[in-house]
């Protein structure tokens, strides 16, 4: 028994498919997610108009992103004022129902898309997170708009 052992051939080995990672520079609207998916882990995203003034006012504030879109002047020129009171770097998103999904204001399915998002017109960030590519990536993208 010992011997039939010895003479079975050895299994060949199957390679499995690495995940290639891209070489690429990651975008900014990218960069902003990953910051943001961390910072609401960390329990530092104010989202809507009542949070956000509250964290702006309190300085509390690192960065607020606010949705292109948003119907409503007053409350972007708010945001606006706010935020050059404070010296708060201010990004401006495309879309509201994107920066809603970004900031966690929304239902994942079983394949982790995201289901019944709510739109989002402000958010602020007061705690970045840990210490991410995306995080270093918005902080050069700060330093060279000022």
């Amino acid at each position: 028994m010992a011997e039939e052992e010895a003479t079975m051939e050895p299994e060949p080995e199957v390679e499995t498919p690495v995940e290639e990672v891209s070489n690429e520079p990651m975008d900014l609207m990218t960069a902003l997610q990953m910051v943001l998916k961390k910072s609401l882990a960390e329990d530092g995203l104010h989202r809507g108009l009542r949070e956000a003034c509250k964290a702006i006012e309190s300085r509390k504030a690192l960065l607020c992103v606010l949705a292109q879109d948003c119907d409503q002047a007053d409350y972007t020129k708010l945001i606006q004022a706010l935020c050059n009171e404070v010296n708060v770097h201010l990004i401006r998103v495309p879309e509201a129902a994107k920066l809603g999904e970004w900031a966690g204001l929304c239902k994942l399915d079983a394949e982790g898309t995201a289901r019944k998002v709510v739109k989002c017109s402000c958010v602020v960030v007061s705690d970045f997170g840990d210490e991410s590519e995306g995080l270093t990536i918005l902080q050069e993208f700060l330093k060279s708009s000022e």
